[in-house]
């Protein structure tokens, strides 16, 4: 096992309490970032997880079950003396807010654990949940004061997305969880922000004195935001028709990534500065009409095609859809900003599933530079000036800029200056969350949203979501999977004058 570089803070001993530990996220994503912080030496020196399952388990069970999905989902080479340290720490504990009595229960074998195990009463509580448990297990841990604080132990409890349906949904939650527990104690996860490039938006920004001089109105002429999947729903037609693309992914992937690109400096790097200018600057998204969100936004659905090899099946005959479903599986939207750095900037976002590329990525447009000079030469045009922050397939950055080609008269052409996170750094793959649960440990909420953020979010989208319940069926465009999207989401920019950046 490598030992933990210097700079790094060890975390408080601390029982990890994993409820939905039998669930996709635990094994898909919660446990593989478990053992990539254990092979790091980021895991305390005492340390227990407990994982919470509805149906009595025994451990041997669970274990076997963990180590599988470790096998199956690791983003490295599992050693087996470190996944067998991890795993001898897990222990089942049955317990289902159904029935109160079972988190009494859970109390006394919880205070055990932590007694054998010395973790000195320190809790993290992590809701691996559907998000209509949040509130239940939340107010359960409430009751039995599992979430009390005294006798100088933490105890914090991590909340996965969606967080709320809409508006009035997110602050019933918000109101819910800050009646048994204070704002610092709470942790809404967004897995982006444990991508390294989503964090390095801060520092691009904010350590380089070539670009926060133009981060402005004066110098961007727009900003584009894209987080495009080639998956279509496959087994998630329940969950997705009562979602849609822009309910999955607007106010939480995309929303943290415009926060980031847009937030004013904060005063200090510590998590209460940071997180208040991400909440300004999304509570700045000028709030549309209804009409105007119309106007404003396209909606699409995906018919049956072909991505690769695969064919994918019209949405609407997908498992557990109704056939005659209206839910979007793609969502563009144009928003403002209104406040000085942004006024007259246009914020372009899409999503969607079935898509021909898989990429997600922040895309900054300066402004024309003056073609005067160039007036007399063969030169009928210049290239565009791009910054392109890429977070997914591959990490890295990229500007695009004009330069001359090589010979005897002025012929101009766009190049690109490339840096890529493998070619630099040799990190090993990670799933995103290692950053986020460590984070929690040694309670650096810095990542995480706060409840004011959050409603922000829904605050923005919010005459969106009504104006698309209302229109029903009309305005809902098709387009083939495999495709860029609907045709229609182009022309969302060519009345600006604008087009998307081709992605391929």
């Amino acid at each position: 096992m490598a030992a933990a570089p210097a700079h790094y803070k060890k975390p408080d001993p601390c029982s990890f309490v994993i409820f939905g530990v039998t669930g996709d996220l635990a094994h898909r994503l919660v446990l593989p970032a478990l053992y990539n912080l254990a092979a790091g030496d980021l895991l305390p020196d005492k340390f227990c997880v407990v994982g919470i399952a509805r149906k009595a388990m025994s451990n041997d069970a669970l274990r076997d079950s963990l180590m599988k999905g470790l096998r199956e989902f690791a983003t490295r080479t599992v050693d087996d003396a470190i996944a067998k340290r991890l795993l001898e720490c897990v222990t089942c504990i049955a317990a289902d807010p159904k029935d109160p009595a079972s988190f009494d229960r859970m109390r006394g074998q919880l205070e055990k654990l932590e007694a054998d195990r010395a973790t000195g009463g320190h809790r993290l509580f992590y809701l691996a949940t559907p998000p209509d448990a949040f509130a239940p297990i939340a107010r359960e841990l409430g009751r039995t004061g599992l979430l009390k604080e005294d006798g100088g132990a933490w105890r914090r409890l991590i909340v996965e997305k969606p967080f709320g349906t809409d508006l009035a949904s997110a602050k019933a939650l918000n109101n819910e969880l800050l009646k048994i527990a204070d704002e610092h104690q709470i942790y809404r996860i967004d897995h982006y922000l444990g991508k390294e490039t989503v964090q390095n938006i801060l520092v691009l920004r904010f350590a380089n004195g070539m670009f926060e001089p133009i981060w402005n109105r004066n110098h961007i002429d727009h900003v584009q935001i894209t987080v495009d999947e080639k998956l279509g729903v496959g087994h998630r037609g329940s969950f997705y028709d009562a979602t849609g693309a822009l309910r999955d992914m607007v106010p939480n992937h995309l929303f943290q990534l415009l926060s980031l690109v847009a937030m004013e400096p904060p005063a200090r790097f510590d998590a209460h500065a940071v997180r208040s200018e991400k909440a300004e600057v999304l509570a700045a998204i000028q709030t549309q009409s209804e009409a105007d969100a119309l106007q404003n936004s396209v909606r699409g659905q995906y018919q049956g095609g072909k991505i690769g090899d695969t064919e994918i099946e019209d949405y609407r005959k997908t498992e557990d859809v109704r056939p005659d479903s209206t839910t979007e599986t793609y969502a563009a939207l144009k928003l403002t900003i209104d406040n000085w750095r942004w006024a007259g900037v246009p914020f372009y976002l899409r999503t969607g599933k079935a898509l021909g590329v898989k990429r997600t990525e922040v895309a900054i447009k300066f402004k024309q530079a003056p073609f005067a000079m160039f007036r007399d030469t063969p030169v009928d045009r210049l290239s565009q000036n791009y910054l392109v922050i890429s977070v997914e397939p591959t990490e890295g950055i990229t500007l695009q800029f004009n330069t001359k080609v090589p010979g005897p008269v002025i012929s101009i052409d766009g190049v690109e200056m490339k840096f890529r996170y493998k070619d630099y750094f040799k990190a090993e793959p990670s799933t995103g969350y290692e950053t986020l649960i460590y984070d929690c440990m040694i309670g650096d909420n810095i990542l995480f949203q706060r409840a004011d953020s959050v409603e922000a979010g829904w605050q923005a989208v919010q005459p969106f979501l009504d104006a698309w319940k209302k229109a029903g069926a009309s305005g809902l465009q098709t387009y083939r999977a495999g495709s860029e999207g609907p045709a229609c989401s182009d022309e969302l920019l060519r009345r600006d004058g604008r087009s998307w950046r081709k992605l391929g």
